[in-house]
């Protein structure tokens, strides 16, 4: 399984709910057994840079490289880009 875990933060933090609605779009698409976006909780008190958080489970590589491949995956990209300041993302392989 790959673990696909990405963070987010906005330009301007009035952007945060269009940032979460445009992510959620990509909980339409079928490849993911889990994807989650949330906003950050900021439980944290030493890190405050992220906003919005995108995590998902996939069986394999190949179901996240067709999860990255469907049309609506760009489609939240058209979305989200302009309006984030910072994306980091991180896949790990699990048992």
């Amino acid at each position: 399984m790959i673990r696909h875990i990405v963070f987010f933060s906005a330009r301007n933090p009035a952007d945060i709910d269009r940032i979460l609605e445009g992510l959620r779009t990509l909980q339409d698409i079928p490849h993911a057994s889990l994807l989650e976006v949330r906003p950050n909780v900021r439980t944290d008190q030493l890190s405050g840079e992220v906003d919005v958080v995108v995590y998902g489970e996939f069986a394999d590589q190949a179901a996240l490289d067709a999860y990255k491949a469907h049309p609506l995956y760009e489609k939240s990209i058209s979305i989200v880009r302009p309006l984030r300041e910072l994306r980091i993302a991180a896949d790990i392989e699990t048992t």
